[in-house]
């Protein structure tokens, strides 16, 4: 059969009928018909198809031990935020993006350990519970979490400032299901605009901001785990995350607390700056 405009899906779709995974065989056709649908809708020029060639290309090159530029591409075109809410349990925690910094492993640390390792701001408390959806407490989750410090950057993109696990810890709730450690309140910051993803936005006058947000991965056994960020309220570009990520059940007010009882507790000095966050933690086979 002669490959034209008419047959060509066909043929492709036809290549692919002997694949034994019956996933891989549905992923490869669904893309083949949409991927076709998609040029036959722009009818590119072989210079504008050499051209996008080129982009994915740059943006692979790009790509190293603390850059991921394909994961910021997915971040930008919202394609990150669709599948973690497809994927995402309705009675948990809302799901975000993990985003491109999470590249380097977090130490372990103590509860109530600070991930600030320079002491240049305010100290910030965060502190709440991990928790199944009928409010009972989950002992011994794990609480993986990671930000940028108060100037925007994380500590793997300024490795002559800031020293390896800034900003970053692990930490297990206790018997109570509580967690708690301390920090400082994270700066709003633009995604990496030094590369091609960078240039696209450029290119369609979009901002690259993020408002101020600490990552978090919660597991529990027996749970279905959540990455997910909690929001700083009020932060710039609440409203306009370059990367789709904000939701209104994530957004925490970071408020300044004069409490002493608390800041012994917690082991600072007032005023300091107080996010609680709960997490909720879906079973294992929940959707």
């Amino acid at each position: 059969m002669d490959y034209t405009v008419e047959t060509a899906t066909e043929a492709v779709l036809a290549s692919f009928r002997d694949t034994k995974d019956e996933r891989l065989r549905q992923v490869l056709q669904s893309l083949t018909r949409h991927l076709h649908a998609f040029v036959r809708d722009i009818e590119p020029t072989i210079e504008e198809w050499g051209a996008a060639i080129g982009f994915l290309t740059a943006v692979g090159q790009k790509c190293d031990d603390t850059r991921q530029e394909f994961v910021l591409l997915s971040d930008v075109l919202g394609a990150s935020m669709l599948v973690e809410t497809l994927n995402g349990a309705k009675d948990g925690t809302e799901s975000t993006v993990r985003g491109p910094f999470h590249m380097t492993a977090s130490p372990r640390r103590d509860l109530g350990d600070s991930i600030d390792l320079l002491g240049t701001g305010r100290p910030c408390v965060v502190s709440g519970r991990v928790l199944t959806p009928d409010g009972t407490p989950l002992p011994g989750a794990e609480l993986d979490v990671w930000q940028c410090n108060e100037k925007g950057f994380y500590d793997v993109q300024q490795p002559d400032v800031q020293p390896p696990g800034n900003g970053r810890g692990r930490f297990r709730t206790d018997d109570e299901g509580r967690y708690w450690f301390c920090t400082v309140v994270p700066s709003h910051y633009p995604i990496p605009t030094d590369g091609p993803v960078g240039a696209l936005l450029k290119a369609t006058v979009r901002h690259p901001y993020r408002p101020a947000h600490i990552h978090f991965i919660v597991s529990a056994e027996g749970q279905r785990p959540v990455t997910t960020h909690v929001f700083v309220a009020d932060s710039p570009y609440i409203g306009s995350d370059a990367v789709f990520a904000v939701k209104s059940g994530l957004i925490t007010d970071f408020a300044e607390s004069h409490d002493e009882q608390a800041a012994q507790r917690f082991g600072v000095t007032v005023p300091f700056t107080h996010a609680k966050f709960d997490i909720v933690l879906a079973p294992e086979t929940a959707r």
